[in-house]
């Protein structure tokens, strides 16, 4: 069995970081449920890597930063950073090319070695700030 961190950790990497969607299918289950639902993206596998693209077409230098990972049994819990430059349209606001930085609190359960369940808390209104949307 793999370590569920060092898994979570080239999740963030290889995924968010680089947009490799290969590295998506190795590391996320064909049965995974994501419990963070962004408008119009199904809560699936399918889901997850349209969420990916999506971001990451509109955030191109994109960068999750881990701040600090715990695990614990078959779950990880992580606290990170999501910093980018807002390049095309995002959640239907047309691009800012403003910077974000996000924090995010992520919920990972892991199952042989793979990604089955995600809980997460995305500070949405400090990112719709950032780009304008909202007054602060």
């Amino acid at each position: 069995m793999a370590d569920p961190k060092a898994l979570t950790e080239r999740f963030y990497t290889e995924v968010f970081n680089k947009g490799d969607l290969d590295a998506l299918d190795e590391l996320v289950d064909d049965s995974f449920v994501e419990h963070e639902e962004f408008p119009d993206i199904p809560p699936g596998k399918e889901g997850l890597k349209i969420f990916v693209t999506t971001t990451r077409t509109a955030f191109p230098d994109l960068r999750f930063d881990v701040e600090a990972m715990v695990a614990e049994g078959d779950e990880v819990w992580v606290h990170g950073v999501m910093r980018g430059t807002h390049q095309a349209e995002f959640l239907g606001v047309p691009a800012t090319n403003r910077a974000i930085e996000v924090a995010t609190i992520d919920r990972i359960r892991i199952r042989n070695d793979k990604a089955v369940e995600h809980w997460g808390v995305t500070d949405t209104l400090t990112m719709m700030q950032q780009l304008g949307v909202v007054p602060e």
